[in-house]
């Protein structure tokens, strides 16, 4: 074959090949690069969700009427409390159970959890087992209606009892409840309520509960100010916060709010902040949505 001086040498070809590639690779990796840094990164506080507890606002409502109204206002989370007019008991039968999941599911609205007025005080060995007994069939309720977790109270000092030997009795009850809701994927909850609503008494009763999945469901009240402050008291409890925690009506001049929010932002929270909300507006569905809009004000001006 006659000699070609512009042919390239096989040594040569592989040479000019393997530059050319590692150029359209430099080009590639910059232009990746230049697409991940104009994604703006997500706000801490971004997964946080708005929703409600039927404690007042929606303890007359009916179960269709309860949905139809969060879903007006745009409040699209809800912890049932047991009790009121939805009428989600222990007493539902099977296909009841079914109709209620159903319905939740074919919603814009998320069953976020459901509450009930149980402590776990009693002196009365027999109380005490009776409201642990509720609890289990509740949790079984949480699961068969498609909820993700059961709420429950601590709840009272007896004068006859010694407050650590009430203390010891609440944390191996609610020990017991968060095996049993982690054996049927439900979350138990236990509010800061009652006379354990002080965060540094209160943490006795979680340090005793060591179970993962008993978690804490904060609750605004006067007792989280006191000590050594807000941010003290919420940050001995925050690493077992579970999926759920309850906020007042959100105004300002009752209690710290933009405060807490904050400190909600700052850690990332990711679960449902319900509105607990007294009293009856003459409009529950405009009063609703407009304390989610304060919410999302809040939340905005926290991320700032």
């Amino acid at each position: 074959m006659p000699f070609n001086k512009n042919a390239l040498s096989r040594r040569e070809f592989l040479l000019s090949s393997t530059q050319t590639a590692a150029s359209i690779l430099a080009i590639s990796t910059l232009a990746s690069c230049d697409t991940l840094q104009a994604v703006p990164k997500e706000k801490r506080g971004s997964k946080m969700r708005f929703g409600m507890v039927t404690y007042q606002w929606g303890e007359d409502w009916d179960l269709p009427t309860l949905i139809k109204n969060c879903e007006a206002a745009k409040v699209l989370g809800v912890e049932l409390r047991s009790g009121n007019a939805h009428g989600v008991e222990n007493t539902l039968n099977e296909q009841q159970r079914k109709d209620v999941k159903k319905r939740f599911a074919d919603s814009g609205v998320t069953l976020v959890g459901l509450g009930a007025k149980i402590g776990f005080d009693s002196p009365d060995p027999a109380e005490l087992k009776k409201n642990i007994d509720f609890m289990k069939e509740f949790i079984k309720l949480s699961r068969d209606v498609g909820s993700s977790g059961v709420r429950a109270m601590p709840n009272k000092k007896h004068k006859e009892v010694p407050i650590e030997k009430t203390i010891e009795q609440i944390g191996k009850s609610i020990n017991e409840l968060g095996q049993f809701g982690a054996d049927y994927g439900q979350q138990f909850r236990l509010e800061v309520h009652g006379d354990f609503a002080e965060l540094p008494v209160y943490k006795k009763i979680i340090d005793i509960a060591t179970n993962p999945n008993v978690t804490v469901c904060w609750n605004c009240n006067k007792d989280d100010l006191k000590g050594q402050g807000l941010e003290y008291n919420f940050n001995i409890v925050k690493d077992r916060f579970g999926a759920v925690a309850h906020v007042g009506d959100l105004d300002p001049k009752q209690y710290p709010f933009e405060e807490l929010i904050k400190l909600f932002v700052k850690m990332d929270y990711k679960g449902w902040l319900l509105l607990e909300a007294r009293g009856k507006p003459e409009d529950r569905v405009k009063a609703l949505a407009e304390k989610r809009e304060l919410f999302e004000k809040m939340v905005a001006a926290a991320q700032a």
